[in-house]
């Protein structure tokens, strides 16, 4: 009879899969969940957060799939890389307490919905919210001009022309610019992103049309990398140019077409033909994991298949990968890593509304002294100039509506003199120093 092993050796009371390296260490305040805002991610470490989980259906649990990696670089604000932004994922970065200015570098594996229907919805409120600096979008080309990143961008902002000049009414700056890297679909382990010790490359991917991608991050200054393959199917660049890397995320599917074929009622042929053309089978992807070796393998863009068939997916991955492995659903799952420990947690969200309030340091250039005033950009387009005076004048006069006791006069119009902001006293009523080395 064959006797069970434990791929990491004698552990008792440490599991059969789980490493010594996965544990907790002092710089997480919670062992058990992550509590957002709480923790300044410190120097030289790696937070990974799956900000979306699933392609279809979505649910109240899984949003369009998103993957945020932050850098840690003992400030506030880590340096973060956004890939994929699929719909819903947006309200998590919000309830993760990421300040709208820092949503930005966003890297587009591909031009499926479920991987960018956010950044329509991202875009002009972001700029709205005080990012008043280009949007920086990566992507891949496609067969042709208009199958590519560059393409959809453009059109994207025709579809919203009436959002952006509507919102020009107020502050926007540059904020509804959109800088897009758009690189050869077809380069292997080509760099679309290299600044101060981050490198980003990308490879194609087999995804059933040209155009789909994966990448890998390497953050060469902490020695850690990250590698999202973005949809398709398994192949040897994957194997390849992933090998090594600290965590190893893919999507999955699980391989029950009679099942499937039960569940949506359609011949198992179909839904084998589905599967089997886009996607990576969980055998595959344990497959994967055991040739790339990676200190946590992970699987997200799946579709949460319930309890009965929780330990079939586990099984199928585990059938080629004995070594650390999670699921990155429901949302938001949470990772840390440094060179010595990872540990996985699930983030605490909020139900109701949890933006970051605006901090004026965020709109000086890096090193600059806060002064004691500074003027708001102007907006480039007024509501008298692109809204006709009958409109206007067919508004009810909040005289009428208002109570005398809450009575007041509206502002609607932008002064002459322009706007005045004290950055100082803004920091001040938040209880932050505003001279205070930080």
């Amino acid at each position: 009879m064959t006797q069970p092993s434990n791929p990491y050796g004698a552990r008792p009371g440490g599991g059969i899969s789980l490493p010594s390296y996965y544990r907790p260490w002092p710089a997480l305040n919670n062992r058990n969940m992550y509590l957002p805002g709480t923790e300044i991610l410190p120097d030289g470490e790696m937070r990974i957060s799956v900000l979306g989980s699933t392609p279809w259906p979505p649910t109240r649990s899984q949003s369009g799939t998103c993957i945020l990696i932050e850098l840690g670089i003992g400030e506030p604000q880590p340096r973060r890389f956004f890939f994929d932004m699929g719909n819903g994922s947006i309200k998590n970065a919000l309830a993760m307490q990421i300040p709208p200015k820092f949503i930005n570098d966003i890297f587009i594996s591909h031009l499926h919905g479920d991987h960018y229907a956010d950044l329509p919805y991202c875009y002009p409120f972001t700029a709205w919210a005080g990012r008043w600096e280009p949007l920086r979008v990566y992507g891949p080309s496609g067969a042709t001009p208009e199958l590519g990143t560059t393409h959809m961008v453009h059109h994207m902002r025709e579809m919203l022309r009436w959002h952006e000049e509507n919102f020009q009414h107020v502050t926007i700056a540059d904020g509804f610019e959109i800088d897009v890297t758009e690189f050869d679909w077809k380069d292997e382990n080509g760099v679309c992103y290299d600044q101060d010790g981050v490198v980003v490359r990308h490879w194609p991917r087999s995804h059933v049309k040209d155009g789909a991608s994966a990448y890998r991050l390497d953050w060469e200054d902490a020695g850690l990398s990250v590698v999202w393959t973005g949809d398709g199917r398994p192949d040897e660049k994957t194997a390849e140019y992933a090998k090594g890397c600290d965590v190893f995320i893919t999507e999955g599917q699980i391989d029950t077409p009679g099942l499937m074929s039960l569940k949506f009622g359609v011949p198992e042929d179909l839904t084998k033909y589905t599967i089997d053309s886009w996607h990576t089978m969980y055998y595959a992807a344990g497959w994967l994991m055991n040739e790339v070796q990676p200190r946590l393998g992970m699987i997200v863009h799946y579709e949460e298949a319930g309890a009965a068939l929780e330990a079939e997916s586990i099984a199928e991955v585990r059938s080629n990968y004995k070594g650390l492995f999670m699921f990155g659903g429901p949302d938001v799952q949470v990772v840390n890593l440094n060179k010595d420990y990872v540990w996985a947690r699930e983030a605490a969200l909020p139900d109701g509304p949890a933006i970051a309030p605006l901090d004026p340091r965020w709109v000086l250039p890096p090193g600059a002294p806060i002064p004691d005033s500074m003027e708001l950009p102007r907006p480039s387009m007024p509501r008298e100039e692109q809204q006709e005076q009958f409109l206007r004048d067919m508004e009810i006069d909040p005289h009428e509506y208002y109570p005398p006791d809450a009575d007041r006069e509206p502002v609607q119009t932008w002064p002459e003199e322009g706007f005045t902001i004290s950055p100082r006293q803004m920091l001040e009523a938040r209880g932050i120093d505003p001279d205070a080395e930080d």
